[in-house]
């Protein structure tokens, strides 16, 4: 039998000098040089769900800019004989969108008792429901009282503002009726917990936006 005994690579000089070592293969125990070694990835649910919401920036952005050249180039605003917006009511409803998030950021804490974290989401989504409801009721009452899409910027921009912002709202609330029924069946909470992370991100962005229009429809 004969052995075959592998030599090891000779090593040459050119133009007398040693040739530059060989880059590392991520080989041995250094962290530094470990490919595993790196910062975690960005999941695609919430890499996604930042391209989502930089979007709707822009086009709210683009709305709020269409808003205040409306009413900069109108004469009086609101208008005389068009009904006021429900500044109070809308202020504390405010306070309840506002405590949702709250509710679901402390939710994300601790995703290790999984009915801690089915009562956080059903808290957040009944705190939601019951903005919209709000919103809707005061729709009706301002419809009563003669404010609607026919009247004018005025009632034009509201609907439009308000309305759209609304639309966002019960999307969101969707997506966290799914995930709170993912949840129910035992998903969504294995780290990294991409989904519901990405629907949570999606959710204080929605609740975020709307003080900004309260303030610029409202107050302002």
């Amino acid at each position: 039998m004969t052995v075959i005994v592998e030599k090891p690579p000779v090593v040459r000089r050119t133009n007398g000098r040693l040739p530059p070592p060989l880059p590392p293969t991520g080989g041995g125990d250094d962290d530094e040089r470990d490919p595993q070694g790196g910062r975690p990835q960005l999941e695609n649910a919430r890499l996604a769900t930042m391209f989502l919401i930089a979007s709707e920036v822009m086009f709210f952005a683009g709305l709020v800019s269409a808003y205040f050249v409306l009413r900069m180039g109108a004469a009086q605003w609101p208008p005389p004989l068009q009904p006021r917006l429900p500044v109070l009511v809308t202020g504390l409803n405010t306070i309840v969108l506002l405590g949702s998030s709250l509710a679901l950021a402390r939710t994300l804490r601790d995703r290790t008792d999984r009915a801690q974290v089915l009562r956080g989401l059903a808290v957040t989504a009944a705190l939601g429901v019951l903005f919209l409801a709000v919103q809707g009721y005061e729709w009706i009452r301002l419809i009563g009282y003669g404010l609607t899409l026919g009247s004018g910027a005025y009632g034009g921009t509201f609907y439009s503002l308000i309305g759209v912002h609304g639309v966002h709202v019960l999307g969101a609330l969707a997506w966290l009726s799914i995930v709170l029924a993912g949840v129910r069946r035992g998903g969504y909470l294995e780290a990294p917990a991409a989904g519901l992370r990405a629907c949570a991100m999606y959710w204080h962005f929605v609740v975020a936006l709307w003080p900004v229009l309260y303030v610029a429809v409202y107050l302002l």
